[in-house]
């Protein structure tokens, strides 16, 4: 994708600028400290899938924490959120539906706060514009990924650690590999590329720091790895290390099924908290959730994993930081419909204002807005991708 995109500024007539940026950037490249000798500036960037109108957990696991980042980070922090369409066309999509949805997502990033005037909000495929015409294909959709030198994966992408990812995304056994009869019937080659792409996302921008939750944290890793192949094969620094920003709420299970995450794939809709959801619906779909018979309330995810659940929603969002131990306590006493009851509240309020501020994103400017904010932070977001293309074309002698 590096490479790809390097040949995309190339024809779109960025040399002008590259050169301008290319000293700078070679000094800035070998140095975590800037020309004063001051600590570089952060590069915080993260993606969300183009599933429509996110609900509570990427809300908990993901977009809150965006916000406060925005409100936290220093003037000189870089921060970038994609909406990664391009993700989501490793497996088949509807074009008509994908097309709605990535608008839904991007609406609702800025109804919960996010500042296109301070971060860079963007849609993924603005970037990278030329990959269509190779990888467009939704069966056989794939990045050939990081490798810069000969646009191949394996060139810094280890192809053992690629193969327990597709196992880990399929629900395969261990000793399952690309020839097995069940993952040839599931396996693209964009799914089998995934965590190259993610990888290519994050060293695309020289991120820094990647805020994800608990069970993204493999994807990071993967991406350190191929910045640390990289900046070796060519013997300097040239792409950092990116760091973890943890968030810290877990993960957000079903409604329904409490043993599963909370996803916008399961088919009951009752399953999952979405950001716009009326007070009305959240009270529906908590005193629907899934929880159990035993009298009182306490705090145990083997043998109450819906109670507890709910306990882990309550506590992420409480606003005394009370943990969910603390809380069952606390509720002791309560009924499951008194407790029910409690955590709907809780919700409404954490979520109160999200609705009518997304109703208001859509319809501005005749549902213009979106579109310019979208267009503003592509610019952005290819001057960001291209101030790292003038260090990889230089370090691979193109």
């Amino acid at each position: 994708m590096l490479t790809s995109l390097g040949n995309h500024a190339r024809r779109r007539g960025h040399w002008n600028q590259a050169a301008k940026l290319h000293r700078h950037l070679h000094q800035a490249s070998s140095s975590p400290t800037n020309h004063s000798g001051s600590v570089a500036a952060r590069v915080i960037f993260s993606g969300i899938q183009p599933t429509g109108i996110p609900h509570l957990g990427n809300y908990l696991g993901a977009l809150r924490q965006w916000v406060r980042l925005q409100d936290d980070e220093a003037s000189s922090s870089k921060l970038l959120y994609s909406v990664v369409d391009l993700h989501a066309i490793t497996v088949r999509q509807d074009a008509e539906e994908l097309r709605r949805r990535r608008r839904e997502t991007l609406a609702t990033l800025l109804a919960i706060g996010l500042n296109p005037d301070r971060s860079v909000v963007f849609f993924q495929s603005d970037v990278c514009p030329c990959a269509y015409g190779a990888h467009v294909d939704t069966q056989l959709y794939g990045f050939n990924g990081l490798s810069v030198e000969d646009d191949a994966v394996e060139a810094i992408a280890n192809v053992e650690i690629l193969k327990r990812f597709f196992q880990s995304k399929l629900s395969l056994p261990e000793d399952a590999g690309p020839s097995d009869n069940e993952a040839r019937a599931k396996l693209r080659l964009g799914l089998f590329a995934y965590p190259v792409l993610q990888a290519a996302d994050v060293l695309l921008h020289r991120a820094t720091h990647v805020p994800v939750g608990k069970d993204q944290t493999q994807h990071l890793e993967f991406a350190r790895e191929c910045a640390t192949n990289f900046n070796h094969a060519h013997g300097r620094k040239i792409l950092p290390l990116p760091e973890t920003i943890l968030s810290p709420a877990n993960r957000v299970m079903s409604l329904k099924q409490p043993h599963l995450k909370m996803s916008k794939s399961h088919p009951d809709p009752n399953s999952r908290i979405l950001l716009t959801d009326t007070p009305e619906d959240v009270k529906q779909k908590i005193r629907l959730a899934m929880t159990d018979s035993e009298p009182g309330i306490s705090y145990d995810l083997d043998g109450r994993p819906g109670v507890s659940n709910l306990l882990d929603i309550w506590s992420y969002l409480d606003e005394e930081g009370r943990s969910p131990e603390t809380l069952a306590k606390e509720c002791g006493s309560l009924s499951l419909r008194q407790f029910k009851e409690e955590v709907s509240e809780r919700v409404i309020s954490s979520l109160a204002g999200i609705k009518d501020a997304y109703d208001r994103v859509l319809i501005r400017d005749d549902g213009r807005y979106i579109d310019h904010v979208a267009a503003k932070g592509a610019e952005k977001a290819r001057e960001s991708a291209e101030e790292t293309m003038v260090l990889v074309r230089e370090a691979v002698g193109i």
